[in-house]
């Protein structure tokens, strides 16, 4: 099933997703709960200091992202859609603009088919990110699996 909250063609979206050895409800406590999302997000290296989270829809998530190179970039989103467990949606306030459509398949008991789809304006301002954001994805896949080990660990 393909969310259609943000229309869109292939030539104006990126799509990153990954099967993760972890149970739907807890991949999607590791992206709405902010204590372990402020873990994770983002590529390697980065770190993160959240301003405001607040998940409902409507709701803003504020955040600089902190670089290895040492650079701060502000993120501000809105929520637009949440529909646990399955689907989280934003529409980026702070530029580069795009919209995220986060969807979580359980994949039997204990897997979670994750699919993150940036959506754009344009192809134009697509391609501008998509340079390298499938291997940023990537590794913020890495890094969330990390934080899903330890979430695991921690309700044993």
């Amino acid at each position: 099933m393909t969310p259609t909250i943000f229309p869109t063609t292939p030539d104006c979206e990126i799509v990153s997703s990954r099967i993760v050895n972890a149970p739907r409800q807890l991949v999607f406590q590791a992206w709405t709960d902010p204590a372990h999302l402020k873990e994770w997000w983002g590529p390697a290296g980065f770190t993160n200091t959240f301003h405001e989270f607040e998940l409902r829809v409507g709701g803003k998530w504020r955040f600089i992202m902190h670089g290895p190179d040492k650079g701060n970039y502000p993120n501000e989103v809105e929520f637009v859609q949440i529909d646990e467990p399955t689907l989280i949606a934003w529409k980026r306030i702070s530029k580069p603009l795009f919209n995220v459509v986060a969807t979580f398949e359980a994949v039997g008991t204990d897997k979670t088919n994750l699919v993150f789809r940036m959506v754009f304006e344009s192809a134009n301002e697509c391609d501008k990110i998509r340079r390298f954001a499938v291997e940023k994805n990537e590794e913020n896949f890495d890094k969330l699996e990390v934080e899903l080990i330890n979430m695991a660990a921690d309700e044993k």
